[in-house]
């Protein structure tokens, strides 16, 4: 079993997305891929339907910028 676990990636300094893994069985893989209407969030899914991870991406200008 994997466990849930953070990944933050960063470019020049600044936030650039983060993937959220969740608990799955080890070894299991994404089927099917998600993106929410924004595009901030993209879920993967196992072939069984039950959400493998969460990527959250960054607005331009990185985590906290406001347009």
């Amino acid at each position: 079993m994997t466990e849930r676990s953070l990944q933050v990636t960063y470019r020049k300094g600044r936030t650039f997305a983060a993937y959220l893994h969740l608990s799955h069985p080890t070894g299991e893989k994404s089927a099917r891929t998600v993106a929410s209407p924004d595009g901030l969030l993209i879920v993967d899914y196992a072939a069984s339907g039950r959400p493998f991870g969460v990527e959250i991406t960054a607005r331009a200008g990185g985590a906290g910028h406001s347009a």
